[in-house]
């Protein structure tokens, strides 16, 4: 049988870029598939004020540098034309505005039907869609009334989306947290979270905290590790002190979580209540693996089986994943560490399974 490629990766962001510049220098062949308009596009999509609180040495993919201040922080569109660039300086082949809409078997391969009707067939496939399948919202969002404006976090780009008055954000990683300070600049915003919040400086002794956290190996540390398996314990720390600055002067008020809704009223744990004018939920995401129509794919959750990215069944593989070897692997720091690991497995996987 013939193939459009040896391998197929699904997914033209930093994970899938990477895999397919790792697979190169071993001499294997990638195609890209993206929904993208162009490798990185969906990183333009995020909102406006985004930074990094990776540094920008930390912040590029292997064998191209993020040009610019290293210990700078880079934002959302300059990490999207770095990606494209990174494309273009090593001859990715990426096919954009490509969407995938199911994977399957076919014969001693897969076969990627687009959502145009288009079929692409390989031997192998990386599915690296990341961390960013669908928005998560919880259930009871439903109950508000119309008049409360709702959006997810992946769809806020700008405060003038949002109507005048008070504003709760729902959830408080980092983007949550970058949102809502945003957002304090004209108004009051409520920030509810399910844990207390840990802070931590952006920068330490001119160097950022990311980068020393990283010298001390803390991010390259394996997921059931000692030091893993602490780190999954806790909640990731908020990057950057402004929330405490806010929240002194009155113009972010902490909130625990959010648990319920009606009309034109939210509920939080501790009994309270708040009417805002608008709502954001910053509350994750959940994977979406619906498209691999390929079984034993997801286990009961519906979440990835696999092993550093290395799924049970032959041939299929993730990249992207949250602790899918180490914290950062869903990061662009952790990128290459785990797409090198993915090229050696599969260049094995390929040699011992050469079509007759």
């Amino acid at each position: 049988m013939s193939w459009d490629a040896e391998v197929l990766i699904i997914g033209g962001g930093q994970a899938g870029l990477a895999c397919a510049q790792a697979l190169a220098e071993r001499s294997r062949e990638a195609l890209i598939l993206d929904a993208g308009a162009e490798p990185g596009a969906s990183w333009r999509s995020r909102y406006d004020s985004l930074r990094l609180f990776t540094p920008r040495r930390l912040s590029g993919l292997p064998g191209l540098a993020l040009p610019g201040d290293p210990e700078g922080f880079p934002g959302k569109d300059e990490l999207a034309d770095y990606l494209l660039r990174y494309a273009r300086h090593f001859g990715l082949s990426v096919r954009s505005g490509t969407r995938v809409g199911t994977l399957k078997r076919r014969g001693a391969g897969f076969a990627a039907v687009t959502a145009a009707g288009s079929v692409y067939t390989a031997r192998a496939v990386i599915a690296a869609g990341g961390a960013f399948g669908q928005p998560r919202v919880p259930g009871f969002a439903s109950a508000l009334a119309p008049s409360i404006a709702q959006l997810h976090s992946a769809a806020y780009r700008r405060p003038d989306q949002l109507p005048p008055g008070p504003v709760l954000v729902a959830g408080c990683g980092n983007s949550g947290a970058q949102i809502a300070a945003e957002l304090a600049a004209d108004r009051l915003v409520l920030l509810a979270s399910r844990r207390p919040v840990r802070l931590l400086p952006l920068t330490m002794l001119g160097r950022s905290t990311f980068g020393w956290m990283n010298t001390l190996g803390l991010f390259a540390a394996p997921r059931n590790s000692v030091v893993g398996r602490a780190m999954r314990r806790r909640p990731d720390p908020i990057f950057g002190l402004e929330l405490r600055e806010l929240i002194g002067t009155g113009r972010i008020r902490w909130k625990p979580e959010v648990t319920g809704a009606e009309g034109e009223r939210v509920r939080f744990a501790d009994g309270s209540e708040e009417q805002p004018a608008a709502v954001i939920w910053a509350t994750g995401f959940r994977p979406d693996l619906g498209w691999i129509d390929v079984e034993g794919t997801a286990d009961e959750l519906g979440l990835p089986r696999h092993h550093r990215g290395v799924s049970p069944v032959a041939g299929l593989y993730f990249a992207g994943l949250p602790w899918q070897h180490t914290r950062s692997s869903a990061l662009i720091c952790g990128a290459g560490r785990d797409a090198a690991y993915a090229a050696e497995h599969i260049a094995a996987y390929l040699q011992d399974h050469r079509p007759i």
